[in-house]
């Protein structure tokens, strides 16, 4: 059976990406030592967040447990942050691509979460169901994101965004359950003083089961005989009931003469915690109008125009990270993800190309990591200060065309940023510093990678030869090379960048890598 696509003009055009380096900027980066609880190992990437994502796929593949994603949502408005009114075909195309690269750097045990609201939503969905697959769906939460009626709205007020939720593997993937609200606990009493503590009587019957021939029938031991009602089916079988009974957890009505019902116990259910709806109110999960509140408390000058409140994203962490699990956010804004993430003790990566980078994310993670911003989350996370971050923008690309049209080496790249870039190029880890000095990077554990932006000659080659391990492989990328006798069958030689020109488009124009 053929799989329904989703097709516009420009999709089938492929972009061989380059992954680009990642320049951690000191001056930005920002840790604070001392007896705090946070992790230090989180990213804010400054740039283009498609280059961003796909350098990162080394480094990141299969790791990241959630990806919270609020991308421009195509209305054609005009925002301060954003350009937010590309041609719908357009949208797709960025929005395929992004996903695509989201996808690999997903654990298999992890889920996205994608705000996006009635103008894309149901064209985002089946372009998702394409890349994840329709049974990778999980659900379309609703936030109620307004409380105010919009009285001057031409058809309906807008007084709700979505949520689209998908795994990498719905197998896999289950999310947490919540804890129970005051409100659910107000149903349960103890009347008869169980030594299990407050319960509630819940029936004995269920909508659905199996159909037991001669029907089904059960004497309790006080004589109460009980039959589920015409068209239900018994929630438990014999021996269940049996043990119930003489555990004294089927209640019988204060005479003694109700239909019996089971008691469900409180301290029971607390520890197994509640599924999460698909519809959040904006009094458990915040609003804009709280979110805009929470911005502008760290830059009351220039406040973000589309923020998200911390509750929300909480509640997203709650159900779908752990301490300690990656979170990915790669249209960061004002940095919500990574302030909620960081106060939960998750480590994450933010990515941003807008100014709001520095104008915004920095100074609000400065606070967090300070312990100087007490709002949002704060008191609920029970969150004190700690941690760090990384500042990093992306890299120019490693090859600009000369005078004359063709590719070269950018001048701007060091002979340690060249292997490091040959590196990633060819899929090889970087071994920076390491012993010998041949060994530049590793693939496998006997497959190696030797850059050498210079003229690699026949003295060099024999060095290699005497220290290579008879199960070693090595390829070695140079400049040029001058040789007067083979390498042998271990070693493999090729000129940079002819050895990869064709394998990735380089663009030195890119404005995030302008200095």
């Amino acid at each position: 059976m053929n799989r329904l696509e989703l097709t516009w003009y420009g999709k089938a055009k492929k972009q061989r990406l380059e992954p680009r380096l990642l320049l951690k900027q000191e001056e930005l980066s920002y840790r604070q030592d001392g007896d705090g609880t946070g992790v230090f190992d989180n990213q804010l990437i400054y740039g283009d967040n498609l280059l961003a994502l796909k350098a990162l796929e080394q480094d990141y593949r299969d790791q990241v447990k959630c990806v919270v994603i609020d991308p421009p949502y195509n209305t054609g408005n005009a925002f301060t942050h954003y350009d937010d009114g590309l041609e719908h075909s357009i949208w797709l195309s960025l929005m395929k691509q992004r996903l695509e690269l989201i996808k690999k750097l997903m654990a298999e045990d992890g889920s996205l979460w994608i705000s996006i609201d009635d103008d894309e939503v149901h064209y985002l969905k089946v372009l998702c169901d394409e890349i994840f697959g329709r049974h990778n769906f999980i659900a379309n939460v609703v936030w109620e994101k307004k409380y105010t009626l919009a009285n001057d709205a031409k058809w309906f007020s807008d007084n709700h965004d979505h949520l689209l939720v998908y795994a990498k593997n719905k197998e896999m993937w289950f999310p947490n359950k919540l804890p129970r609200t005051d409100d659910m606990n107000k149903a349960y009493k103890n009347p008869d003083g169980h030594h299990k503590g407050l319960w509630k009587a819940t029936p004995l019957h269920a909508k659905s089961g199996r159909v037991i021939e001669g029907g089904f029938q059960y004497t309790f031991k006080n004589g109460v005989v009980w039959s589920p009602p015409a068209g239900t089916f018994p929630r438990f079988s014999p021996d269940t009931l049996k043990r119930l009974d003489e555990q004294d957890e089927i209640w019988f009505g204060k005479d003694g003469q109700s239909i019996p019902s089971r008691k469900t116990f409180l301290n029971e259910l607390k520890q197994q915690g509640i599924p999460s709806k698909t519809v959040w109110r904006f009094d458990e999960v915040g609003h804009n109008h709280e979110a805009k509140e929470e911005a502008k408390r760290f830059n009351p000058d220039d406040v973000f125009s589309t923020p998200k409140p911390e509750r929300l994203i909480h509640k997203i962490l709650s159900l779908a990270t752990n301490e300690g699990d990656i979170v990915l956010d790669s249209f960061a804004g004002s940095g919500t993800t990574g302030a909620v993430a960081h106060k939960m003790k998750r480590r994450w990566i933010m990515v941003e190309m807008g100014e709001q980078c520095s104008t915004h994310i920095v100074p609000r993670m400065k606070k967090v990591i300070d312990g100087e911003d007490p709002y949002g989350v704060t008191s609920q996370t029970d969150w004190k200060y700690g941690g760090g971050f990384g500042f990093y923008k992306l890299a120019p690309s490693l090859l600009k065309k000369d005078e004359y049209g063709f590719l070269r080496l950018n001048p701007k790249y060091t002979d340690e940023m060249i292997a490091q870039a040959v590196c990633k190029l060819k899929g090889f880890e970087y071994n920076g510093g390491s012993q010998p000095f041949w060994k530049t990077g590793r693939s496998t554990e006997r497959d190696y990678i030797f850059v050498y932006p210079s003229l690699f000659n026949d003295q060099i080659a024999e060095l290699i030869k005497r220290e290579l391990g008879e199960d070693e492989s090595l390829l070695v990328c140079c400049k040029a090379y001058s040789l007067s006798s083979p390498l042998g069958d271990q070693m493999t030689i090729e000129k940079i960048p002819n050895s990869f020109v064709d394998l990735y488009e380089f663009n030195d124009e890119d404005k995030e890598s302008k200095d």
